[in-house]
């Protein structure tokens, strides 16, 4: 089984909603997968933005903003998950030399592939002093699959996975994150049948 996971690790991968996916939450996702083992999956949608923004977010947790850049990013949906949580997906934090600092924030994922995602407070007031990370995502919730559920959705042909992109992640429009996330499988959506399977 250990062996056959290897070969399946979707940990820094997209999940592309299929079209058949009707779900509330998921219907039209891109979901970044922060982590995958044999013990199951945890990501964030990456185009869901909810009805916050994040000056409202920081006003929420009695922080000024003072990076102008952040003050009109939404505050996205992650997953149904801990909808009360905010999960921040960031570039990995260098200080003074190429090596990411070990412990930048108080608690913090490394993700293969450049991304960190922190769930500590000490994030936010780095960003509201205008320092911190220079590219962030934050979300309120995660999305979580069991041990082999996201196989299961996958054998059912609920998902397209492909290999992430950050600059999907953080530098393209809300609105056509899905459509570039299927770009990178050199699809889009008209070549996709409600109930397809794999390209």
């Amino acid at each position: 089984m250990r062996g056959d996971f290897a070969l399946t690790n979707l940990t820094n991968h997209f999940l592309i909603a299929m079209p058949g996916l009707q779900d509330a939450i998921f219907s039209r996702s891109v979901v970044f997968v922060c982590e995958h083992s044999e013990r199951g999956a945890l990501g964030l949608v990456i185009n869901k933005p909810g009805d916050m923004d994040m000056k409202r977010l920081f006003d929420k947790v009695d922080l000024p903003l003072r990076r102008q850049d952040l003050l009109d990013q939404p505050v996205f949906q992650g997953g149904p998950m801990h909808t009360e949580r905010g999960f921040v997906l960031h570039e990995s934090i260098f200080i003074g030399g190429e090596q990411p600092a070990e412990t930048a924030y108080a608690s913090t994922m490394s993700i293969t592939g450049g991304l960190e995602m922190t769930t500590s407070k000490d994030v936010l007031e780095a960003l509201s002093t205008g320092a911190g990370p220079r590219r962030v995502l934050v979300s309120l919730g995660y999305s979580a699959w069991g041990e082999g559920q996201l196989e299961s959705e996958l054998s059912d042909n609920s998902w397209l996975t492909v290999a992430a992109s950050n600059n999907v992640i953080f530098d393209t429009p809300v609105a056509q994150r899905y459509d570039q996330a299927l770009l990178l499988l050199g699809l889009e959506l008209w070549m996709l049948s409600p109930d397809a399977g794999h390209a």
